[in-house]
């Protein structure tokens, strides 16, 4: 199914998890109805996809509609079952097998994701390096890039920003925040609603 790599290929896959649509972003209930947090969930995504650039776009998930919006848009799926860390990990893994040297996993909800080109391996000045961007509360992880050959632990979820960097450190790899205002607003809540709304 997979031809072999060669230069010309892109050395670095952005990883996008994603959960159905169906039942994403129930915090968005007292704003939005079901359909409308599902299509805001499509478009979100979409936008994410769309600005992979050069890099190779792969999503993660276990929805067979997931599965088809990702193929829709030109990503390819890795189907696993889990929590967001061990789905991450097993992606991860999967991906350095497949001959990558970099992964970047940016959540799909992003509002703003065209500074996602910061992220490319070939344009990085350390390409051994984590690079992180946070989201607005500098408390979550909208953005992580990691070279393949790390043993890196994924740590999502509460304080997964400052958990990262310390993963990072532990892994003796250089770490640092991107300089992307644009990737630290991701749609979880009526607030951060609100604000998507304003760009727009």
């Amino acid at each position: 199914m997979y031809r072999a790599r060669t230069a010309l290929l892109p050395t670095t896959a952005l990883l996008v998890p994603l959960k159905s649509f169906n039942s994403a972003k129930e915090r968005l209930g007292e704003a939005l109805s079901p359909d409308d947090r599902s299509a805001l969930m499509r478009s979100l995504a979409a936008g994410v996809l769309a600005s992979c650039g050069n890099m190779s776009a792969w999503v993660v998930c276990e929805d067979p509609d997931v599965a088809s919006f990702a193929l829709d848009h030109r990503a390819q799926v890795i189907w696993r079952t889990g929590g967001l860390n061990p789905v991450v990990t097993q992606a991860f893994l999967f991906l350095r097998f497949s001959g990558f040297r970099r992964v970047v996993v940016a959540h799909g909800d992003l509002a703003d994701p065209t500074d996602l080109r910061l992220f490319n391996h070939e344009q990085m000045a350390d390409p051994a390096s984590v690079l992180i961007a946070s989201d607005r509360h500098r408390d979550g992880t909208n953005v992580l890039s990691v070279p393949t050959d790390a043993d890196f632990a994924f740590a999502y979820g509460p304080g997964s920003f400052a958990n990262h960097w310390v993963e990072a450190k532990r892994c003796n790899l250089a770490v640092a925040e991107a300089n992307a205002p644009s990737l630290a607003l991701d749609v979880d809540t009526p607030d951060d609603l609100v604000l998507y709304r304003e760009l727009r």
